[in-house]
């Protein structure tokens, strides 16, 4: 497994109070204990372990937008190919991009850890 820490350099990052996972920014009560996590299932983004502190981030909560079955517009979405284009327009994906600058994961390495 590659080292999550390779992408991450804390002194130069972009400061920002509280790192913020996807569940928690978009509210949608679907992480462990959610509201909505029994009525609709937890999201695989909150369960996908090795996407763990990715941008500091719990499992996939700030990588969300390379995994499968995640929340778009309110629909579960299927694939990444179809996904990331909702994805790449989503104030988290943008919020996520503008705080991590030259130090986000490239796609490509955030699948690698996926295989």
């Amino acid at each position: 497994m590659a080292d999550v820490t390779m992408h991450m350099n804390p002194t130069e990052r972009k400061k920002v109070d509280r790192i913020l996972n996807c569940w928690e920014y978009m509210r949608c009560g679907r992480e462990a204990g959610g509201a909505h996590a029994g009525r609709s299932g937890v999201c695989p983004a909150a369960l996908e372990q090795r996407l763990d502190k990715v941008h500091g981030g719990m499992n996939a909560g700030r990588a969300c937008w390379v995994v499968a079955g995640t929340l778009s517009r309110g629909m579960t979405e299927g694939t990444f190919a179809k996904e990331f284009n909702d994805c790449a327009k989503c104030s988290f994906y943008e919020m996520v991009q503008a705080e991590e600058g030259e130090y986000a994961w490239p796609v490509s390495l955030l699948f690698r850890l996926l295989r």
